[in-house]
């Protein structure tokens, strides 16, 4: 590695300004876009925005502009993240036990008397302790 290169500072100053007006634009962009345009997919227009501003972020403010090793590393690490996001994503759509499932079945969604036989059981536990409670209370009462 060779130290004797010379460096323009006022080259280089002048592309972090032009990098961070670039990324107050992008921050603009990113408020206004759900009010003005492209309503129907703001979610996936402010994660777009959002990937541009991280990726301008590490290429100039993190130095990894002309780094080759931790770009192959970063591709490969994002290439296993989607093969598995890929893989449950898939598992989700064809889960076999949807029917029988207590997260995916309709009769807990809908609020059927089964989803809330927690509810009604300490309910009722609940109020047979208070009369019991109150019993003792009243009887400790009448032995003064």
């Amino acid at each position: 590695m060779s130290t004797n290169a010379t460096v323009n500072y006022q080259e280089e100053k002048g592309g972090y300004y032009k990098v961070l007006i670039g990324l107050l634009l992008l921050t603009t962009v990113t408020f206004i876009q759900p009010s003005m345009f492209l309503t129907d997919a703001t979610f996936v227009v402010q994660l777009l925005i959002g990937l541009i501003k991280a990726i301008i972020i590490l290429f100039y403010y993190m130095h990894l502009k002309g780094e080759t090793l931790i770009g192959w590393t970063v591709s490969f690490a994002v290439f296993i993240v989607f093969f598995f996001f890929t893989i449950v994503i898939y598992d989700v759509q064809n889960f076999q036990y949807a029917d029988e499932s207590h997260i995916s079945s309709a009769a807990t969604s809908a609020g059927s008397p089964t989803a809330g036989h927690h509810s009604t059981s300490s309910d009722s536990s609940h109020s047979t302790s208070e009369h019991t409670s109150g019993a003792s209370h009243e009887s400790a009462h009448s032995e003064h």
